[in-house]
């Protein structure tokens, strides 16, 4: 079956200023997004694209431009099932803020049992963003055949929940899982089994270095986080 390119939106306003955008409108890329997405079409020089698929939020569709100026060729489809998590009540909320609420805790350890307010739950997120792999799979290969390689643009928590379930991990052990922004992840789908062959690739390993106030505590970023400074 085919091969998929997941791509996670370059750094937004919203990761910088420490915000759960969800899917507030209007959130774009950054400078350093901005110029993260430059960098795209680059890094997948020689990769043979048969498709690219977009979360219908600003800040992937500008991830996407540079790629899409390079191949004009590259036909893009809008798939509204791989948009954000819809974080309800909790959206355009300081992550600081969520911490305190009771609901965090749910999020980082039982993500299974996580509905947000006035929003979705993060299993039903989990089970549109997975059945939108497997249909773009399906139509993929019965387009361009069983090689072929094709693209999403999407959000942290979407990569995330659909590496979980390529690896058969519980949605309960999603969070152990990170991507940062502009970040390349790579599935390819067999008839037997996925294999993951990338996770969260940016070529880029400044997150690694000591920080001056590290975080020991093990908490997962709701939403993806920012990235290296």
């Amino acid at each position: 079956m085919a091969t998929l390119i997941l791509v996670r939106h370059g750094r937004s306003t919203a990761n910088t200023s420490g915000v759960l955008a969800g899917r507030t409108p209007g959130i774009a890329l950054d400078e350093r997004g901005a110029a993260q997405a430059a960098a795209l079409p680059g890094r997948l020089a020689g990769v043979p694209l048969a498709a690219a698929v977009c979360s219908p939020l600003q800040r992937c569709r500008e991830t996407l431009r540079p790629l899409l100026d390079a191949r004009p060729e590259l036909p893009l489809h809008v798939e509204d099932r791989i948009n954000e998590c819809d974080y309800g009540d909790w959206s355009g909320r300081k992550l600081a803020e969520l911490n305190d609420e009771p609901l965090m805790d749910v999020v980082q350890a039982h993500a299974s049992a996580a509905a947000f307010p006035g929003g979705e739950s993060m299993r039903a997120m989990q089970n549109r963003a997975v059945e939108a792999v497997h249909d773009w799979n399906a139509r993929v290969e019965a387009e361009h055949g069983e090689d072929a390689t094709y693209l999403m643009c999407s959000h942290g928590d979407i990569v995330k929940s659909i590496v979980a379930d390529a690896l058969g991990l519980h949605l309960d052990l999603f969070q152990r899982v990170h991507v940062d922004p502009c970040s390349v992840t790579v599935i390819r789908y067999t008839r037997l089994r996925p294999f993951l062959l990338r996770l969260g690739d940016t070529g880029d390993f400044a997150a690694l270095a000591p920080r001056d106030h590290p975080d020991s505590s093990g908490t997962a970023e709701v939403g993806g986080g920012a990235g290296a400074p």
